[in-house]
């Protein structure tokens, strides 16, 4: 059937101006914002393939442990013996191994310190001073007594700084797996005073430590297609590549300590007093509230103790990448059980009394919601539990086990900051299960792959936790100030962890606000949320790299986003649209003076002289509504029945709106038309609208009502950095941005 819109064929028809011609070739010709990315990627092949999923011949190695650990409480050492058993799945015979020492950058002799830049500050607390220019430092880092292969002959080994490499008697051919011992010490660093993402907490009033102790053991580097060994040194920023595995571990510790750690505990009724097994049962079955497993009571008794006895706790642990444990004699603990679809996983909690009430309120139901939640979006929670252990200034994760930050103030006030900050880095520290402890991404590498990936799913987790959430990042608002900020100090998403600027924005923020554009504005709930989860999937217990993740969105949607990988990830392009010209146009049926012989182009090689449906830019007193114009009338009448006339539009009103770009990353164009009446309708229009043009976009509204106000963006989905340039007519613009961070 003919439209109507044929008739007003005549302003979309007229020739382009000499400057629209130039801005054309120019938008098109200057920069290909649209261009695939094959000068970017890498190249796909039969280990990773173009769909962005692992290939035919895809492999990954393997690194069994069996461990005994001992933890030296009264001089905060730890004592361990390892047993590691590599199998080389890889296509090739190696030579040597690589494993990771990442205790070294704590020695005394660690480059680490040397790379930082120093100023000298115009004050310092005397402890602050002390360390910094008068006391040797911390003697950190492993002490290792020996290497040794299966049948107990000295192995070769380098250290370089916190790498070792072991030298094999002979090539590890591929296909075959070789066992070998390690038997080390360290002292354990005290985390509030020299810092460190695990250590101690010490507590002057009753002189108790807390652990977090992870990076505790030398762990076997990551071999790959992509990397070959994966050998990047720990400079303290980019965080860790690791391979799979199982783990059978053994630690010992005071009798009077509660322990968590990765895995599964498999002597509870060795560690744990009868009635204490008993509530962990009950705790298996209670899904709405967490059942308190050591009381606070029996915490403070414990703590007063300082027994000089020993117990050790057994875990096993199969296919995670890592493990990690938390013991003290402080510790209160809880649990839940939380159900899935295809299983039931329980949620644990251990704290201090100093953390209560805030943590046995909050912190168990807040793992139960992650689960569920993160679950939602990827896959169901593989593994058996989730612990979140409470330690001041941490905020660090590894499989099973977690410490956060977060507790009240000495007089027992928490405020608000606190609270959300508490559940925040819960949340966050928690859904690094899914990234990167199963979806294994190179940390060392890539920081954004895991913390943004991560980011993004903990502002949605918010969102469902409570309604109103002041999440502080994953809108796209949050990240203006940054985006708009001195290029100088700021890097592309895609630049190596060691060498990020701004670290929280850049590898947490701005990838977690560009997900939730794509999903928001780009792809919509549906497409991006399917294709989210097939990554999640395809991926799970593998190594991905960014290429595979971006295949895989495009792959699993038919949504073409090189342009926004391009600019948003590869780039420190920002956005920024306006509205730069509005133009009004009238209806009439007498031809101007200035339109001579003009014609409309009809089929390919056709011209239609008329007559027509004239628009004209000034109101000379011969406009006319569109269903006054006789030409119309009769062509509606002739071609539409009744009830057809019925349904169509009578737009009294045409607007010509030319929208510019003054920033260069693209972004699709959402449009609000404010009406005379109060009334306001919405346009969105693809990304795809710049693709000739990469300063400039038109579009006609014809519409019913008299516009009173059109805006750029009303609801802020687009990290534009200047509203100002937003709203025709132009008015004073005070900063949304100011009101949304205030709120």
């Amino acid at each position: 059937m003919k439209k109507l819109a044929y008739f007003l064929a005549a302003l979309a028809s007229l020739p382009l101006t000499a400057q629209e011609k130039t801005e054309r070739e120019q938008g098109h010709y200057d920069n290909n914002r649209f261009s695939q990315m094959y000068d970017l990627m890498a190249t796909p092949n039969m280990f990773r393939t173009a769909s962005g999923a692992p290939g035919p011949a895809y492999y990954q190695q393997q690194a069994d442990y069996k461990m005994d650990i001992e933890l030296d409480d009264r001089n905060t050492k730890i004592y361990g013996n390892e047993t590691i058993t590599y199998h080389n799945n890889s296509p090739e015979n190696l030579d040597y191994l690589w494993v990771q020492l990442d205790q070294n950058r704590r020695s005394r002799t660690s480059q680490s310190p040397l790379v930082e830049n120093q100023r000298v500050n115009k004050a310092y607390p005397p402890d602050n001073f002390s360390r910094n220019f008068m006391e040797q430092g911390f003697d950190g880092g492993f002490k290792i007594e020996y290497v040794k292969d299966a049948k107990g002959n000295p192995l070769n080994y380098i250290v370089n700084q916190t790498m070792m490499r072991i030298d094999l008697p002979q090539p590890l051919k591929s296909g075959d797996k070789i066992s070998f011992s390690i038997k080390w010490w360290y002292n354990v660093n005290n985390y509030r005073k020299v810092g460190g993402r695990s250590g101690y907490e010490h507590f002057d009033k009753d002189g108790n430590n807390l652990y977090v102790v992870a990076q505790f053991y030398p762990r076997m580097a990551v071999y790959n297609d992509v990397e070959g060994w994966q050998n990047m040194q720990f400079w303290g920023g980019g965080e860790f590549a690791l391979p799979f595995g199982n783990f059978e571990v053994n630690i010992t510790v005071p009798a009077d300590h509660v322990m968590e750690a990765t895995g599964e505990l498999t002597n509870r009724k060795d560690v744990f007093t009868a009635e204490q097994v008993k509530r962990y049962e009950q705790a298996t079955k209670s899904f709405d509230n967490p059942v308190i497993i050591v009381t606070q009571e029996e915490a403070e008794q414990a703590e007063k103790g300082f027994s000089d006895k020993k117990k050790t706790w057994k875990f096993k642990a199969e296919n995670v990448r890592d493990f990690a444990f938390s013991t003290s004699r402080k510790f209160i603990y809880d649990a839940m059980a939380v159900q899935l679809s295809g299983k039931t996983a329980m949620a644990v909690s251990l704290y201090p009394k100093e953390s209560n009430p805030l943590w046995g309120d909050r912190s168990t139901r807040v793992v139960a919601h992650t689960l569920r939640t993160y679950s939602k979006y990827t896959f169901d929670y593989p593994y058996p539990k989730a612990v979140s252990v409470s330690a001041e200034d941490q905020g660090m994760e590894y499989p099973m086990i977690c410490w956060n930050y977060g507790r009240p103030d000495e007089n027992g006030f928490v405020s608000e900051r606190i609270k959300y900050g508490m559940t925040s880095v819960i949340i966050h520290e928690v859904g690094h299960n899914f990234f990167p402890m199963i979806v294994n991404s190179d940390e060392r590498q890539w920081t954004w792959m895991d913390e943004g990936l991560n980011t993004f799913l903990e502002y949605l987790t918010e969102q469902e936790f409570e309604e109103d959430y002041p999440s502080s990042r994953g809108p796209a608002a949050k990240i203006v100030p940054y985006m708009s900020g001195n290029q100088k100090s700021i890097a592309p998403i895609m630049t190596n962890s060691e060498s990020l600027f701004q670290f929280g924005n850049n590898a947490y923020a701005k990838p977690a606000t560009g997900l939730n554009i794509l999903r928001e504005v780009v792809m919509g709930h549906e497409l991006f949320d399917y294709a989210f989860k097939t990554y999640a999937n395809r991926w799970k217990f593998k190594h991905p790299t960014p290429e595979d993740f971006f295949r895989t969105m495009e792959d699993a949607s038919a949504v073409d986003l090189d342009w926004f990988w391009r600019g948003w990830f590869y780039s420190t392009d920002y956005v920024d649209l306006g509205i730069q010209e509005v133009k009004q146009f009238y209806v009439t049926d007498e031809r101007p003076a200035d339109m001579d012989d003009f014609s409309v182009k009809r089929g390919r090689f056709g011209r239609d002289k008329g007559p027509f449906v004239y628009m004209v830019s000034e109101n000379d007193g011969k406009a006319k509504k569109a269903q006054d114009i006789k030409l119309l009338s009769d062509y509606v009448n002739e071609n539409f029945t009744g009830a057809e006339q019925a349904e169509l539009k009578q737009p009294n009103y045409f607007y010509e709106v030319t929208f510019n770009k003054p920033g260069n990353m693209l972004m699709p164009i959402l449009v609000e038309l404010t009406y005379e009446d109060g009334s306001s309708e919405n346009f969105n229009f693809p990304v795809q609208i710049w693709r000739m043009n990469n300063q400039t976009a038109s579009r006609v509204f014809a519409v019913e009502k008299k516009v009173k106000k059109i805006t750029l963006d009303p609801k802020l989905l687009t990290a534009d950095i200047d509203v100002s340039n937003n709203v025709w007519p132009k008015e004073e613009v005070k900063s949304k941005f100011d009101e949304l961070e205030g709120r």
